[in-house]
């Protein structure tokens, strides 16, 4: 275990304590939330060495890179998968004015977004460090998976990370070289949970967006508006995922339980739903950062 010892937003190196937070996933460990005292940016510290961290992804619950679903909840999961995937496909397609755009997905997981990328017509490179996750892209993409991002030498129009920015221990170097492979213009996207959302608010430490400690980071509106500006990429426009709401609040439920079942998953769903109705000032579960190469 190491502590975090400088802020990557504003590289203050004193932090408060925020709170502690269960591993329900993985190791049922407990693990420290600290808030940057200058900036509030909020962080896993102290944290397992990079080296120690891919035993915390070895779970059959952990879905994130699982190509088949089996339960109800992951046959669930695989059906919000499918309607976000074609949600992204029409998004970034408004942020694309190439002929015949290139796209990198940092941390593609099992391929099943580039996938739909490469059937409308982009051309796309993926990148993610998971083996068995890895494979399974190349087996349906078609295309040869990078595990990091030395292995990409393009420059790309447009970059995307779903959900993979809070899981990187390098974030102001990945992000220093994901800009230098942007094209002038070209667009970033970035969707990550954000803690300041109704339904964090309501579950608190219990709140599955947290996911520690497999997440590093926990970003808000005004910390990766910073983080952004600090690499000299605009932000141009911030967007919800609804949808992200209605799983984490069933996971948050699940957690609070200590077991799946019909009433979790149900007051799940109604605390995801009210947690979109009465989000204020853009603070939904999860939001996705669009932001251009200055």
């Amino acid at each position: 275990m190491y502590s975090v010892r400088e802020c990557p937003v504003c590289s203050n190196a004193t932090f408060d304590n925020f709170g502690k937070v269960k591993d329900y996933t993985v190791s049922h460990e407990t693990f420290q939330l600290v808030k940057c005292k200058k900036c509030d940016f909020l962080l896993t510290s102290p944290r397992p060495e990079d080296s120690h961290l891919g035993a915390y992804y070895l779970s059959s619950e952990y879905i994130s890179h699982a190509a088949k679903a089996t339960s109800l909840f992951d046959k669930l999961y695989g059906l919000s998968r499918e309607l976000a995937t074609r949600w992204k496909l029409t998004l970034v397609k408004k942020f694309s004015d190439a002929q015949s755009p290139s796209l990198l997905d940092y941390g593609c997981g099992t391929g099943f977004f580039l996938k739909k990328m490469k059937q409308n017509g982009f051309n796309i490179a993926g990148v993610e460090p998971s083996p068995i996750a890895r494979t399974t892209a190349e087996q349906i993409t078609g295309i040869k998976i990078h595990e990091d991002i030395s292995g990409t030498k393009s420059e790309f129009n447009i970059i995307t990370l779903w959900h993979v920015l809070e899981h990187v221990s390098n974030l102001n170097d990945l992000l220093d070289q994901l800009k230098n492979r942007l094209k002038q213009n070209g667009t970033i996207i970035i969707a990550v949970p954000n803690h300041q959302s109704e339904d964090a608010k309501k579950y608190g430490t219990t709140w599955a967006g947290y996911d520690v400690p497999r997440h590093l980071w926990h970003f808000e509106q005004k910390t990766m508006t910073q983080l952004l500006s600090r690499h000299q990429l605009e932000l141009i426009e911030t967007i919800p995922m609804k949808l992200d709401a209605l799983y984490v609040s069933m996971l948050s439920e699940k957690y609070l339980a200590g077991k799946q079942s019909i009433m979790t998953f149900t007051k799940g769903l109604i605390s995801g739903v009210r947690s979109n109705l009465t989000a204020t000032n853009k603070n939904y579960s999860s939001l996705i950062y669009i932001a251009r190469h200055q």
